[in-house]
């Protein structure tokens, strides 16, 4: 008798990366969530980042993302890797330069696996590594005037 995992939808899709981009538009929690959608996954997760108005104690009016040119070669990288770590169905990432507001959507990454916690496990892992190895600076504007750069994500 096989087991549950022999199944074809247990396993990782062939090619899971949907959609990994860089833009200077508006970013879609729709378009990332339908990028995931496969029949096979039972757990989607998805992480949205956003603008928020304060960092450090300080008030943040608004703030700007710059990258290096090979921010989205990294982008994709790393969604190789956790595609390979975890039984991902579909993954996607897109992340915002330019000038944004509070409120603005900054990133949105999205993971579907066969089941929650392999969705939940995979969407961390990505946001993370994204965060911390991909070369895009975030300049925030305070309200009191000041300002500061801040590395990777």
């Amino acid at each position: 008798m096989a087991s549950t995992h022999d199944h074809p939808g247990e396993q990782a899709a062939q090619d899971p990366i949907k959609l990994i981009s860089i833009r200077d538009t508006p970013l879609s929690v729709d378009e990332v969530l339908h990028a995931v959608g496969d029949d096979a996954a039972g757990g989607t997760a998805l992480f949205v980042g956003t603008v928020r108005n304060h960092d450090g104690g300080a008030d943040v009016d608004e703030l700007g993302y710059s990258c290096h040119p090979s921010a989205e070669d990294e982008m994709r990288r790393i969604a190789e890797k956790v595609a390979a770590e975890y039984p991902v169905r579909a993954l996607a990432a897109v992340h915002r330069v330019g000038d944004l507001r509070v409120g603005d959507l900054a990133v949105v990454v999205g993971v579907s696996c066969p089941h929650r916690g392999e969705a939940f496990e995979a969407c961390r892992k990505l946001i993370d590594d994204l965060k911390h190895e991909v070369p895009i600076w975030k300049h925030q504007r305070f309200s009191d005037g000041t300002e500061e750069w801040v590395g990777a994500c």
